[in-house]
């Protein structure tokens, strides 16, 4: 039987997870190995150095640089508060002297004789990590960080928006062909991370972000509109530090698809479950998938993984296309030719020939297809 490998989602009811909770920069580890935290438990702090303030002090006193080490009325490691007097000059026989104030708080780090500019860096930023799931922590790296262990339920989507969130999942559609409209969202669902079917409109995802929903997980999204919820064109950068009132997580693809069969049939066995979500995504080199974890009881059994991923694909085998034409649609292995193959791109390429869920039949690139890991 021929093989391929490729890239593969996860759809899994229980598994065993871990997630990396590292600093940007080295700080303090709160927690010790073996703790069991919950998704708030704060893991890990640091802080990040304060933006800098430049005053031009020689400009504002219309001095030469080299003199303004003897107007300053501040010195190197002094702190500072907006509207202290920074320095002044001798003006006149005592009279007309001019005057710099300081801009903003913080701490005199620089003073130039060369430039005439005072460095002023603003206080600390505190940086906190939390947990983001519940766990025990199975891993300590002095000053750097955390990796936490779970049980849980989880799926990964194809792409997202938004960053780190957690709630209750709240099934708000009949079934995995519903779209999500604005009036199925309630003030009630402030909090909540709310599960579509098919598609959900700008318009409602608008009203989900105006009721305080921590999130949403849907088959489908127009594509186009993403401009008008990030206020710019989306790039190929990864996705995930946007500052969202509500995160987005789309499992099939951008259009009207209905979610999978075992995505929603999970998602509604969980439904009134605290979860937590990130819509991060990185489609190109270091691949980062938008997820869904459900955290499960630490004595769950994992289930029987119905494909071995460590095989690669192969004819049978479950998969998503994540490139156009057939964007988001699942399929099953029927062949994988080993000829090379033409493309209309004139390129030659290892194809796999697709059964979709229709029944229709395509040859698709294989580095067009995502594996979809189920249990």
């Amino acid at each position: 039987m021929a093989h391929a490998y490729t890239p593969g989602l996860k759809v899994l009811h229980a598994t065993t997870i871990k997630k990396s909770r590292i600093l940007p920069l080295k700080g303090e580890v709160l927690v010790n190995d073996g703790d069991l935290v919950t998704p708030e438990t704060i893991v890990c702090s640091t802080n990040l150095p304060g933006n800098v303030q430049m005053v031009n002090v020689a400009n504002l006193l219309n001095i030469e640089p080299a003199e303004v080490a003897d107007m300053m009325k501040k010195s190197i490691g002094d702190v500072v508060q907006p509207g202290d007097l920074l320095a002044e000059s001798d003006g006149i026989f005592g009279m007309f002297k001019s005057k710099v104030e300081v801009p903003t708080a913080g701490t005199i780090e620089h003073i130039s004789n060369t430039t005439g500019q005072v460095v002023i860096r603003e206080a600390p930023i505190p940086v906190q990590v939390d947990a983001y799931i519940s766990g025990r922590v199975c891993e300590v790296t002095p000053e750097e960080g955390v990796v936490i262990e779970s049980k849980a339920a989880m799926i990964q989507g194809i792409f997202g928006i938004g960053g780190e969130t957690r709630g209750e999942l709240k099934i708000v559609v009949k079934d995995r062909e519903s779209e999500l409209m604005p009036e199925d969202i309630k003030p009630e669902h402030k909090g909540k991370i709310l599960v579509a079917g098919s598609y959900v409109s700008l318009a409602a995802y608008r009203k989900a972000a105006s009721v305080g929903a921590a999130g949403i997980v849907t088959g489908g999204f127009d594509y186009n509109q993403l401009k008008d919820i990030l206020g710019y064109t989306l790039g190929v950068a990864i996705t995930g530090s946007e500052e969202l009132t509500t995160t987005m997580v789309v499992t099939e693809g951008f259009g009207r698809i209905n979610m999978a069969d075992r995505t929603f049939d999970l998602l509604k066995e969980h439904d009134g479950d605290f979860a937590s979500i990130n819509g991060a995504t990185q489609i190109r080199a270091g691949v980062i998938r938008p997820e869904i974890v459900i955290t499960l009881p630490a004595d769950t059994k994992e289930s029987a993984k119905a494909d071995d991923i460590s095989a690669g694909v192969s004819d049978g085998s479950l998969v998503r296309v994540i490139r156009a034409p057939y964007f988001g649609r699942l399929g099953r292995i029927k062949s994988l030719p080993p000829e090379l193959q033409q493309m209309e791109s004139e390129t030659m390429v290892r194809i796999a020939v697709i059964e979709f869920e229709k029944g229709d039949v395509k040859t698709v690139p294989r580095a067009n297809l995502e594996m979809v890991e189920t249990d």
